[in-house]
C-alpha cells in the first residue's frame, strides 16, 4: 500500500435519513393555476379566458364575471365619455378622464391583490350585477 492511498474501513456506514418528500405537484399547480386565473379575471377582455376554462372552480368564476363586468362598465364610461367630449361641455369633463380611468386601474389592482388572498372586493353595483349571471 503507498503512503497515498487510505485504509478503508471495514465498519459499516450509517445512511442519512431520507427528507420529507415536497408537496406534491397536484397542490401547488392547482394554487398556481387558481392565481393565474383570478389575475387573468381583471385585466380586461383576457377575463374571458378563466370563464369559458376553469368552469368548475366557483370562486374563479365569480372573479372572471366580476372582471367582465368592470370591464363593460369601464368601456360603457368611455364610450359616454367619448360622446360628452365631442360636444362643446366636453372641454371640462375631458380633465376629469385620467382621473375616472386610474379609479378604474386601482379597483383592478385591489380586486387582484384581495382575490389571491381569497377574499373578494365587492363594487357597489357592479359586483351585485356580476352575480346576477
Amino acid at each position: 500500500m503507498s503512503d497515498q492511498e487510505t485504509p478503508q474501513s471495514d465498519a459499516p456506514q450509517e445512511e442519512a435519513p431520507n427528507p420529507t418528500p415536497p408537496p406534491s405537484t397536484s397542490e401547488t399547480s392547482d394554487s398556481t393555476n387558481r392565481t393565474v386565473m383570478i389575475v387573468l379575471s381583471y385585466l380586461w377582455i383576457l377575463a374571458l379566458i378563466p370563464l369559458l376554462v376553469d368552469k368548475d372552480d366557483k370562486e374563479v368564476q365569480w372573479h372572471a364575471k366580476n372582471g367582465l363586468v368592470l370591464t363593460v362598465a369601464e368601456f360603457v364610461l368611455w364610450f359616454l365619455a367619448s360622446a360628452i367630449t365631442s360636444t362643446g361641455i366636453g372641454c371640462f369633463f375631458v380633465l376629469f378622464l385620467p382621473v375616472i380611468f386610474f379609479g378604474f386601474l386601482v379597483v383592478r389592482v385591489v380586486a387582484i391583490a384581495k382575490g389571491i388572498k381569497g377574499e373578494r372586493f365587492m363594487v357597489p353595483w357592479l359586483s351585485d350585477f356580476a352575480d346576477k349571471f
